[in-house]
C-alpha cells in the first residue's frame, strides 16, 4: 500500500537524524459500518524532522489517514489494525486527554481552512488566541513566516476580506503558533498560485528542521511532493464501482436563450470589504464580460481579486459600486434581488465545496432542491436526475445517501459542481474546481464543462492557477493584478507550460 520513496538530504547540516517514529500506523482500516472503506489498508511510520507526503487519487484516504492522527473519524467507524501517535491512539482517548493532544501537539489545517476561522475576528486576534506568546511581535512573526504580506495591513482583516489562498496561510499561522510537534495539511497548495506554491514547499522543509516537526501533507500536487517530501506514502484507490454514464438530458420546460448576445458583463466594478477606516478597496474600475459560449479564465497572484469578481458577478459580495448586465439588461446587484431565472441561468461553484454543503443532508437531498426550485421536474423522475448528475461527476449512484462528512474533498468539490449543473445554467462561475482534484479526475470535469458549452453554449468563467487548465479549456484569459485587469487576451497569445507539474 506504500511507495516509500528515498530520503533527500536533510535541509541543513544541524537538522536531526531521525529517531524511534511519532507515528506508527500498522495494517490501519477504516469503513462505515455496512458501508464504504474510508481508509484502505495502510502500514506506516512517521518521522520527526521530516515531511511526509500522502499521495492517491481523490477519494483514496489521504484526509481521513489525516484525521484518524487527530482521532477525528466519522460517527460510527469502524477502525481494524493499530495507530499509534506519541504512545496514544487518538480515536480511544478520553475527550479532555484528546482535546490536549490537538491544541498542544498535533496540528490540523484542513483542505477548507476559512470554514475554521471565527468571521468576526480579525487576523491579529485568530493567530494570538492560539499563540504560546501571543504578543504583536510573535504574531506578525507568525504571519511573515507563514509568507503573508505583514506590510498590507492584512492582520487587521477578517476572513471574509481574505482570499482562499490568504485563509489557508492564516490557518497555517495558527496551527504553528501552537508549537506543535506533528503538523497536517490537507491540500496546503490548493488555490495558492505557482510563485507561493514553491514558497510553502521551501517552508515546510524549513519548518521540519528547524523546528524537528514532523509535517504530513495530503497533496495532489506531485511538484510540492517532489520538492519538499522525504517519505512518500501512496494509498491505493477504493474499490467503488463505477458510475453509470447516462445521456446529459435537458428538459422541455428549460428557456434558455439563443441569442448571440447571451453574456454576462460588469462595468466599472469597485468592490470593498469592511466599513469606515478598516475598508479595503479589493477591485477598482473592473470590466469584464464573457460571452455565451465562451470559456473565460481569471488569472492573477493570490489575494488580486479573482474570487470577489466571481462574487461579484454572482451576485454574493453586493458592497460594489459598477453596473452588472445579463443580455445586456440591468443585472440587480443582490442575488435576493434577482428573479428567479436569473438566479438559474447563473450558477456559482465555491472554492471551498465543504461551506457550501449543508452537512446535515445527504447528497440526494441536496442536488433535489435546484431540481425542485428550478426545474420543475415531477417528484418521481428526481431520483433519476440526481444519478445522472452523479454520473456526469463520475461519482456512483450510492454516493447519493452519503453526507458531507463522509466524501473526501475532491468529492465534495464534485458533490458542488453536480449541484450548480442540476440548474442547467447558461453561465457557471468556477472558483478553483480543479484545484482538490486528482489529474484524471480534473480533466474529466473540465471535459464534462467543455461538453456542456459546446452543446448548449453555456458561458465559462474560471478562476484557476492551473496554466494547463487555463491553457486547454478557456478562450480568453483576464489578467487580475492588485485589483484591476491588467490584460485582457485569447488565452492562446499567453505563454503557458506544455504540461502541468502540479498533477492536477
Amino acid at each position: 500500500m506504500n511507495d516509500h520513496a528515498p530520503l533527500q538530504p536533510a535541509a541543513t547540516a544541524s537538522a536531526p537524524l531521525p529517531q524511534a517514529p511519532l507515528v506508527t500506523l500498522s495494517g490501519l482500516e477504516i469503513r462505515l459500518p455496512h458501508g464504504p472503506v474510508l481508509l484502505p489498508e495502510t502500514t506506516a511510520q512517521i518521522h520527526s524532522g521530516q515531511v511526509t507526503a500522502l499521495m492517491g487519487a481523490s477519494g483514496s484516504g489521504k484526509t481521513t489517514l489525516l484525521r484518524a492522527l487527530i482521532g477525528h473519524l466519522p460517527l460510527g467507524a469502524a477502525v481494524t489494525g493499530s495507530l499509534d501517535v506519541l504512545g496514544r491512539t487518538p480515536h480511544q482517548l478520553p475527550t479532555e486527554d484528546l482535546r490536549t493532544l490537538r491544541r498542544t501537539t498535533v496540528a490540523y489545517v484542513g483542505q477548507d481552512p476559512g470554514s475554521a476561522l471565527n468571521p468576526r475576528m480579525a487576523v491579529r486576534r485568530l493567530v494570538a488566541e492560539l499563540a504560546t506568546e501571543p504578543d504583536e511581535k510573535t504574531v506578525f512573526e507568525l504571519l511573515a513566516e507563514s509568507r503573508l504580506p505583514v506590510d498590507t495591513g492584512i492582520a487587521e482583516r477578517r476572513p471574509a476580506a481574505l482570499s482562499g489562498g490568504q485563509q489557508r496561510r492564516v490557518a497555517l499561522a495558527r496551527a504553528l503558533a501552537r508549537r506543535p510537534r506533528i503538523l497536517l495539511l490537507d491540500e496546503p497548495t490548493a488555490g495558492l498560485d505557482a510563485k507561493v506554491r514553491d514558497e510553502i514547499a521551501h517552508l515546510l522543509r524549513h519548518l521540519a528542521a528547524s523546528r524537528n516537526l514532523a509535517v504530513v501533507i495530503a497533496t495532489h500536487d506531485s511538484h510540492l511532493a517532489a520538492n519538499c517530501a522525504d517519505d512518500t506514502i501512496q494509498l491505493a484507490p477504493r474499490a467503488t464501482p463505477a458510475p453509470t454514464r447516462a445521456a446529459t438530458r435537458r428538459t422541455s420546460v428549460s428557456t434558455r436563450g439563443t441569442s448571440a448576445d447571451d453574456r454576462i458583463a460588469a462595468a466599472a466594478i469597485d468592490a470593498r470589504f469592511g466599513k469606515g477606516r478598516r475598508s479595503s478597496r479589493v477591485l477598482t474600475e473592473v470590466d469584464f464580460t464573457a460571452a455565451a459560449g465562451e470559456a473565460t479564465a481569471i488569472i492573477g497572484p493570490s489575494g488580486s481579486g479573482k474570487t470577489t469578481l466571481l462574487r461579484v458577478l454572482a451576485g454574493l459580495h453586493p458592497d460594489h459600486c459598477g453596473h452588472l448586465t445579463l443580455d445586456g439588461r440591468p443585472l440587480a446587484a443582490r442575488v435576493q434581488r434577482r428573479t428567479r431565472e436569473q438566479q438559474r441561468r447563473i450558477q456559482f461553484v465555491p472554492q471551498n465545496p465543504l461551506a457550501a454543503l449543508n452537512p446535515r443532508h445527504t447528497v440526494g437531498q441536496q442536488l433535489t432542491r435546484p431540481l425542485r426550485l428550478h426545474a420543475n421536474l415531477p417528484k418521481n423522475v428526481r431520483p433519476d436526475r440526481v444519478t445522472e448528475l452523479l454520473a456526469q461527476v463520475d461519482l456512483p449512484a450510492d454516493y447519493a445517501e452519503r453526507y458531507p462528512g463522509e466524501l473526501s474533498g475532491g468529492q465534495r468539490q464534485r458533490v458542488s459542481i453536480a449541484r450548480a449543473l442540476a440548474t442547467e445554467p447558461d453561465i457557471l462561475l468556477c472558483d478553483e474546481v480543479t484545484s482538490a482534484l486528482d489529474f484524471d479526475t480534473a480533466t474529466s470535469i473540465m471535459n464534462l464543462l467543455t461538453r456542456l458549452r459546446a452543446e448548449h453554449r453555456m458561458t465559462l468563467v474560471v478562476v484557476s492557477h492551473e496554466h494547463d487548465v487555463v491553457a486547454r479549456y478557456t478562450d480568453t484569459v483576464h489578467l487580475l493584478d492588485a485589483g484591476r485587469i491588467t490584460v485582457t487576451t485569447r488565452t492562446a497569445q499567453v505563454p503557458v507550460s506544455e504540461k502541468s507539474e502540479t498533477g492536477t
